[in-house]
């Protein structure tokens, strides 16, 4: 794996509600070197179901813009090596970081690996100040 960018759950929701914050993702997403983990794919599939589910969305919307991350990024598998690492960090970042998720961890596992840095805005990641391009919404 060699990427320049991981794109994170939350940069995808943000891209694609064409936020302030996605339009910073844009530029990331767009014409760049970037990878999407399986992870992000499976959470941005789930947020998408529910949004049909509030009729914010509709399911030809939702394999739209599935497709447009698969097309627009490279789709990145956990494997065994990838989820060991992430395990690791997992452990290690709950001793830092409230709340952090075993979906971060399989993010940030896959940044390194592919030396590259997550694009996001989740506060989660707010200390990675070096491993992490932040970008975050802006709340009115």
């Amino acid at each position: 794996m060699n990427s320049d960018f991981v794109i994170d759950t939350y940069a995808w929701v943000e891209y694609f509600a064409g936020s302030d914050a996605g339009g910073k993702v844009r530029s990331f997403v767009e014409g760049q070197n970037c990878a999407t983990p399986t992870i992000v794919v499976a959470e941005l599939s789930r947020k998408l179901l529910k949004e049909i589910r509030h009729s914010r969305e509709t399911e030809e919307g939702r394999l739209q813009k599935l497709t447009f991350v698969a097309s627009s990024s490279d789709v990145t598998a956990l494997n065994g090596d990838l989820a060991t690492k992430a395990g690791e960090l997992d452990v290690e970042r709950r001793l830092l970081v409230k709340d952090w998720g075993l979906a971060d961890s399989i993010v940030l596992a896959t940044a390194r690996e592919c030396g590259a840095r997550v694009v996001t805005g989740d506060r989660h990641f707010r200390d990675l100040k070096d491993e992490v391009i932040f970008v975050p919404a802006s709340r009115a």
